[in-house]
């Protein structure tokens, strides 16, 4: 049950003392931890400096329980079916390196795609793949024109749920069933969604899922969520080895070795302990808050930000306003001052945002308050 929105706000203050200094707007970027996760941070620091590993054991059920929240936020099957990684690209590699490619496959991707969603695909030249990039600029129907897309030697579909630049919102529920009915194998690069939009694995039949912490999940870079359904495991071939990827990996003297049934068999080495207990801490904070609330607040922020800037003449929104194709992040642009001249002005009266796809991005997240996005639409007027 969600708390009372009195005490909401109230948790939202102290949970976030950077509202108080800045205005604090580049959550698709990097987003700021809360005083919970900064807490866990230097607790679990501490720990190291007085008593190094002894606890060990308690770290690694610590491990597990951030497994089963995580397959519990994108409605994994299970908990094996998730990896920890280190971020999103190194899940997006082990998909793109690993999938059984033959020469002349190919992958559908939009055009719009950060590098991290192409460069993967792109690298796979070599061994005969060639990417498909769709234009959905001013494309009415995105989903469609990115199925169209797909031929008799498409293998693969890889998908933003929120494009980083524009902001556009994928139909991830209909893509997933234009894959299921191509038979091809449907990918989405989660990280300008994930801890805001629901992802359903199942019900929207994604293969596999990826996404860093350190966005809307409000968590530090380093740590990454990576889905893989079940029946890709055994078909991904694997290009990382080390100890914690096998099946029995405390067993030091491994003859006979064979790599984990589960997704750890995509985590070749050690884990990032202090990502995995800072993200713990986010993830305890956004369970509390509750996914429909933080959904609520985000695309009322966003749709507070249209309704400004189309009261301002000098403005001009760039992301789209239909339902269901945005999300957290607002792009526009000033039509008499440059993007540069625009983003140097915000950012020296501490609006911290971000310049991208040939406008001004503002991506606020569940505690932004509509009086300090009013406060950041005003100091546009240059």
């Amino acid at each position: 049950r969600d708390p009372p929105m009195s005490d909401l706000d109230d948790l939202l203050q102290q949970e976030f003392p950077v509202a108080d200094n800045y205005l604090y707007l580049n959550h698709a970027g990097v987003g700021p931890w809360s005083s919970r996760t900064g807490a866990a941070v230097r607790q679990f620091a501490a720990q190291n400096v007085d008593m190094g590993a002894r606890d060990y054991p308690a770290w690694v059920e610590v491990e597990q329980a951030l497994r089963v929240s995580l397959a519990r936020l994108v409605n994994a099957p299970s908990p094996d079916d998730i990896a920890l990684l280190k971020n999103t690209s190194e899940a997006l590699s082990m998909v793109a390196h690993g999938y059984p490619w033959k020469p002349g496959d190919n992958v559908v991707l939009s055009e719009e795609e950060f590098p991290s969603n192409r460069l993967v695909w792109e690298s796979l030249a070599a061994r005969g793949v060639t990417v498909r990039y769709v234009s959905l600029q001013d494309v009415p129907d995105p989903e469609l024109a990115l199925l169209a897309a797909a031929d008799a030697q498409t293998r693969l579909l890889s998908v933003s749920t929120v494009q980083y630049a524009s902001g556009l919102r994928m139909d991830l529920r209909r893509l997933g069933q234009g894959c299921h009915e191509k038979g091809i194998a449907f990918c989405v690069d989660a990280i300008q969604g994930l801890g805001v939009l629901p992802h359903d694995v199942q019900g929207m039949q994604i293969d596999f899922l990826m996404a860093d912490a350190h966005k809307w999940l409000l968590s530090p870079e380093g740590t990454a969520v990576f889905y893989c359904a079940a029946r890709w495991r055994p078909q991904l071939v694997l290009h990382q080895f080390g100890w914690h990827m096998i099946e029995d990996h405390y067993n030091f003297n491994p003859h006979g070795w064979k790599p984990a049934a589960s997704a750890r068999r995509f985590e070749c080495g050690s884990p990032n302990m202090l990502g995995i207990h800072a993200l713990t801490a986010s993830l305890s904070l956004l369970e509390e808050i509750g996914s429909k609330e933080i959904q609520r607040r985000v695309l009322g922020n966003a749709e507070y930000l249209f309704a400004g800037i189309r009261q301002r003449p000098h403005l001009q929104l760039i992301t789209r306003t239909d339902e269901g194709r945005y999300a957290g992040i607002v792009t526009f642009r000033h039509t008499q001052v440059s993007d540069d001249k625009l983003y140097q002005h915000l950012m020296g009266l501490n609006v911290v945002c971000a310049k991208r796809g040939g406008g001004i991005r503002f991506s606020p997240h569940v505690y932004n308050t509509h009086e300090s996005l009013e406060r950041a639409l005003e100091y546009t007027e240059l």
